[in-house]
């Protein structure tokens, strides 16, 4: 029997090939699942070491299975594979958030994320909350309190693994914690009705969060230390495991670049558009309602009728789902306020919703390219297309009936560039989180980015927690319009839109620079090793 934390040894001929392959892609997926200490997995320092040790053997058989001579697309799956064990290594020798980040630890998930998995770093035992339907049935209860039942042991490992001294990140950890024990009340409050052991376990969990936060609270005066990675790791991460061809100096120099031309654009659309009237903020549910339904059926029919991409039936309801409601005015945060003025220029950011349809209803033949992929690997292509199509549409011409809408396409962009240099800056240990929200509030436009809501919070502490994330919609945006550019040279009269993106959604959730030498036969020089 293997040693605990090594991978298990194949007792049958080696596999070659492509099939090689795909045998070390899935023993490794079963690999990066810790053990289970107490019914929760094991973050200890031993375990983890254990597991960094052991993902040498993985890497050094990845390496042995050369893929040249391949077929272009099995090269691209190696590639693939390769960034995969790479994040791997990181997650376990550098970003540690075991030992570094109490968000680290929070179990409860309310909302489904937009991404192809959760936007940042978290443990094997997650409980999604949103896939549940209540009242439940028997079944559903059962793995409900099944989920919630590990809680408590993985708080208690939790205060002997975080020995880190990062203060920011420690900060707003608790904050996170805090959060769940919120969230596990109003779960209280949902299965009054449901068996004894469910309610139990409810209960339990949140005693278990509520001491976890108050020992929290208790080390906090001892965390003085940085959050950031700093350049040299943040640079690794991003050619290795990300497969971005940049260095964190070269993010810089993208990032100011677009937050200029955001602001620049944005000055030259409200001079082109002086004396239409402003956009008037809905009012009150009924308007937006109105206003989001009919946005959702002229986007969608633009998509079809323009034409941009080609529109599967299961699409738009799949769009319908995420529509939004009306926010009173003193609670909007930044999309808030974007989506009251013009519903459809946040739902222009909603390719995302369209992924997830794609990866679940039309999966990819490799089974490299099938599921979403760890470590935030697809962040260029998830968070840079849905991006890139808010000024791709508006550039095909969906909002030239309504000019004013384009202003906030433009504020947008700015936003993103402002977050995301914010986060560079942070991660170079330049900037405390408290300099990164200033940053971002001075350099979104007209006030829209405001210090009082939760949201400035979670974005810059999300990007604190998973390196590179931030700026992944305006650096995955740009890999993006480089690939539009290099395809259109390539195909000259052929080229059209809705081929292009055709290619790209058939490619995979995978980083652009991959999509890139798919469909062009070349590579970015920086991406990889």
């Amino acid at each position: 029997m293997a040693a605990a934390g090594a991978p298990a040894r194949d007792q049958g001929p080696t596999a070659t090939g492509h099939a090689g392959l795909v045998a070390i892609f899935d023993e490794w997926r079963a690999f990066e699942r810790p053990p289970l200490v107490d019914g929760a997995p094991d973050y200890g320092a031993a375990a983890m070491a254990r597991k960094l040790e052991a993902l040498k053997s993985f890497q050094d058989r990845l390496a042995a299975l050369s893929p040249l001579g391949w077929p272009r697309d099995q090269q691209v799956d190696h590639a693939l594979v390769r960034a995969q064990l790479d994040g791997h290594e990181f997650f376990l020798r550098v970003l540690q958030p075991w030992a570094r980040d109490p968000a680290f630890y929070q179990s409860l998930w309310t909302e489904r994320s937009d991404t192809p998995e959760h936007e940042g770093p978290t443990h094997h035992a997650v409980v999604e909350l949103w896939t549940y339907a209540f009242p439940l049935s028997p079944a559903d209860e059962a793995r409900l309190t099944a989920g919630l039942s590990t809680i408590r042991p993985l708080l208690r490992q939790a205060r002997i693994n975080l020995t880190g001294n990062a203060r920011d990140l420690w900060l707003t950890g608790t904050g996170t914690m805090q959060a769940q024990v919120a969230d596990l009340e109003r779960l209280a409050d949902q299965v009054k009705s449901a068996g004894a052991p469910l309610r139990a376990a409810v209960a339990e969990a949140t005693v278990a969060s509520r001491e976890f936060v108050t020992w929290l609270e208790a080390q906090a005066a001892s965390k003085t230390g940085p959050s950031g990675i700093g350049k040299e790791a943040y640079t690794w991460s991003l050619r290795r495991v990300h497969l971005v061809p940049m260095s964190w100096d070269d993010e810089v120099v993208l990032l100011k670049r677009e937050l200029d031309r955001a602001h620049a654009s944005l000055k030259l659309e409200e001079e082109r558009n002086r004396g239409l009237p402003p956009l008037t903020p809905v009012r009150n549910q009924e308007e937006f309602a109105a206003r989001a339904d009919a946005a959702a059926s002229r986007f969608m029919a633009f998509l079809k009728d323009k034409p941009v991409l080609t529109v599967q039936d299961y699409l738009e309801p799949a769009l319908r789902r995420h529509l939004g409601s009306f926010v009173p005015e003193a609670t909007r945060n930044f999309f808030a306020i974007a989506t009251h003025h013009e519903p459809a220029t946040l739902y222009t950011h909603f390719y995302h919703w369209f992924d997830h349809e794609w990866l679940e209803r039309a999966p990819h033949p490799s089974p490299i390219r099938r599921r979403a992929w760890l470590y935030n690997v697809w962040d260029s292509r998830s968070e840079g297309m849905a991006t890139a199509f808010e000024e791709i549409v508006m550039h095909a011409g969906y909002f030239d009936d309504n000019p004013r809408a384009r202003e906030i396409v433009w504020i947008m962009l700015a936003q993103r560039a402002a977050r995301g240099l914010a986060s560079l800056y942070a991660h170079a240990n330049e900037f405390d989180l408290a300099q990164a929200k200033a940053f971002q509030v001075q350099w979104t436009p007209r006030g829209w980015m405001r210090p009082d809501l939760d949201l400035l919070g979670f974005e810059q502490q999300l990007y604190l927690r998973q390196p590179g994330y931030g700026t992944s919609y305006v650096t995955g945006k740009a890999l993006i319009d480089e690939l539009m550019r290099e395809r259109a040279r390539q195909l000259g009269e052929a080229f059209t839109l809705r081929g292009f993106f055709d290619e790209v959604n058939g490619a995979g959730m995978m980083p652009v620079s991959l999509i890139r030498w798919q469909l062009t036969g070349e590579k970015w020089k920086g991406a990889g090793r």
